[in-house]
């Protein structure tokens, strides 16, 4: 308790003295680290100079879609903007198996309709949501949608789909592509979570998909009907009365069992993203949880039991407002390091944003080396996910931000200070918040696309590269539309439009996919392990269950190359344990690899 003594002074000075000089909109270049300068060239010089250029085609592909807040009990009038600023969300699946992505959105307000867009395969998109059965999933006394994640948790070969609310969670079992049939009730799924993440993962290697789910809300909260205005965060620093987290084990019939405690995870931080990988080398799932108010939390997978690894990793020391958690293997040396989002306000506040970086690979000992690569400013941070936009082999980095965009320019910050440096008991309660009426919260913030130049810098190139919207972020997500052999992004941004940005990158650049099916391991292949080896270099991917904030990219591997025309092979660990080698693998090309019998 000596340490909040120590920083409520300081938090006094940063919050209430410099706020009142604070103009929203005066942005700095340099908050978002290396900034490459506006120009006014076009698509054509972009792409010569970054090697690639993107361009908003939701319109015109058929993805037109709007994202609604929610509406609470009416007791939080006064902070509404600020308490349902989440939901909106995106999830990639080819879930008809005919060979192209297609991806499910989600809207918020009571009585609107989710979208599933199926990919035409002609750049266009058709929304067959309600045709299939999960569009109608806001209807009022049931929550609202905050994400969703793809998984085929029967192994029959269809990504089924489970939605995660502020309220009842939801499972949709995937009919071959045809339908999707609500098997909610059967699957034993807790009755109601405030939950704004959640992941697929085969934590005890047998073959089958498990779910973790995470609370944010403490789960007797209905924020419809409150009982209580007490249940904001008893803390800025180290809240610890939000909700609790879900480890269900897949038992096989189409049930999951809760095995949380007997799997050794106990906590109720405010917790915004979960990112499962193995860190360790273990060849178990890993668990990273980005917490909100707080330290963030890392639990070691030991054959099937978790550890709390955060002290002694480094990754749990500091306490920030962890939003986001993405991996990759951005120094193409096999070590998958972690992107945790927080907090970056100029002349308010600095949190910094996170890259946990192994010290060695396997080594559940990190560093965080954020700023000395220049991608630790990226304003009020949201969603954030990794992967190489222009084909030259390098991982980059796309991100999304903005709190709330008021319809004023007044900015909120200053009163937010007087409640961030009270006691608990004033924080804890919503009553005490001062309103906010039609004020900005960080908002209108321009987005980051930081460019890896392989030598330890990345720069922002968004305003040149055709990313300058300033809604606010919250989701991200990545793949292939096209099947071209170019990574494409789609985010959600909250009361805002959905963007579809069509990646075009520079001919010549080479570049290889690969999509896995488990056999003995789980047929999504959510944990496989690829090292690509290639001219020399090294780059390591995994198949993920879930990533960034409210997110998940498409579950096909992508790798840029360069100018390599070539690849040496690439090394599969699958999460049976089993390893594939292929040998010489054609460039420029989707692989379909099915696990070794």
């Amino acid at each position: 308790m000596a340490t909040r003594a120590l920083l409520r002074p300081i938090l006094t000075l940063l919050f209430a003295g410099l706020l009142v000089a604070v103009v929203i909109l005066n942005r700095s270049a340099v908050d978002g680290g290396r900034v490459e300068p506006v120009s006014r060239t076009g698509p054509a010089d972009t792409i010569a100079r970054f090697g690639f250029h993107l361009e908003d085609v939701a319109a015109s592909a058929g993805a037109s879609f709007v994202h609604h807040a929610p509406t609470f009990d009416s007791r939080l009038d006064h902070i509404m903007p600020m308490v349902a600023a989440m939901g909106a969300a995106v999830a990639i699946a080819d879930f008809d198996h005919d060979g192209w992505q297609d991806f499910y959105v989600t809207d918020s307000a009571e009585g609107s309709a989710n979208g599933l867009y199926r990919n035409n395969g002609d750049g266009t998109f058709s929304d067959v949501a309600a045709a299939l059965g999960v569009a109608d999933v806001n209807q009022t006394g049931t929550g609202a949608s905050m994400g969703a994640v793809w998984g085929d948790y029967d192994n029959d070969g269809y990504e089924d789909l489970f939605l995660y609310k502020y309220g009842r969670p939801e499972l949709f079992h995937n009919d071959k592509g045809k339908a999707f049939t609500r098997v909610t009730d059967r699957a034993g799924l807790p009755d109601w979570v405030n939950a704004n993440s959640a992941v697929w993962l085969d934590y005890d290697a047998d073959g089958r998909l498990d779910l973790f789910l995470a609370g944010y809300w403490p789960e007797h909260v209905n924020l419809w009907k409150l009982e209580t205005t007490r249940v904001m965060p008893e803390s800025f620093e180290y809240a610890e009365n939000g909700g609790r987290k879900y480890l269900l084990r897949n038992r096989g019939d189409g049930t999951f069992e809760d095995t949380t405690a007997a799997a050794g995870i106990d906590t109720r931080r405010w917790t915004l993203a979960v990112a499962a990988a193995d860190y360790s080398g273990s060849g178990r799932p890993d668990l990273f949880l980005a917490n909100d108010y707080g330290v963030s939390q890392l639990f070691a997978n030991r054959d099937g039991k978790f550890v709390d690894v955060s002290r002694e990793s480094g990754v749990g020391r500091a306490p920030k407002s962890g939003m986001s958690a993405s991996i990759g293997d951005i120094f193409n040396d096999g070590r998958l390091s972690i992107y945790q989002t927080n907090i970056s306000e100029p002349g308010v506040l600095i949190q910094g944003n996170n890259l946990w970086v192994p010290k060695q690979p396997g080594m559940l000992v990190f560093e965080n080396l954020a700023t000395s690569l220049g991608i630790d400013l990226g304003g009020w941070s949201w969603g954030a996910q990794f992967g190489d936009v222009n084909n030259d082999g390098r991982t980059d980095l796309y991100l999304v931000n903005g709190y709330v965009s008021g319809k004023t320019r007044e900015s909120y910050w200053y009163d937010f200070s007087q409640i961030a440096v009270g006691h608990s008991a004033i924080i804890a309660d919503a009553a005490n918040w001062p309103p906010m009426r039609d004020r900005t919260l960080s908002g209108y913030q321009p987005k980051r696309l930081w460019l890896n130049d392989g030598a330890g810098r990345f720069t922002d190139v968004a305003q040149v590269a055709g990313a300058t919207d300033t809604y606010d972020g919250r989701a991200v997500a990545l793949a292939d539309f096209t099947n071209s052999g170019a990574l494409d992004i789609v985010v959600a941004n909250q009361r805002g439009p959905l963007l579809l940005y069509r990646n075009r990158v520079r001919p010549g650049r080479h570049w290889i996919e690969l999509e896995l099916e488990g056999t003995a391991s789980n047929r999504s292949a959510i944990g496989a392990r690829v090292e690509l080896h290639w001219d020399g270099q090294v780059q390591t991917q995994e198949v993920s269950g879930g990533s960034g904030f409210s997110a998940q990219n498409q579950r096909r591997l992508h790798y840029g190359l360069g100018d390599a025309a070539k690849v040496d092979r690439a090394v599969i660990r699958w999460p049976s344990g089993r390893r594939q080698t292929l040998e010489a693998p054609a460039v420029d090309t989707l692989h379909r690899v099915k696990e070794p019998e």
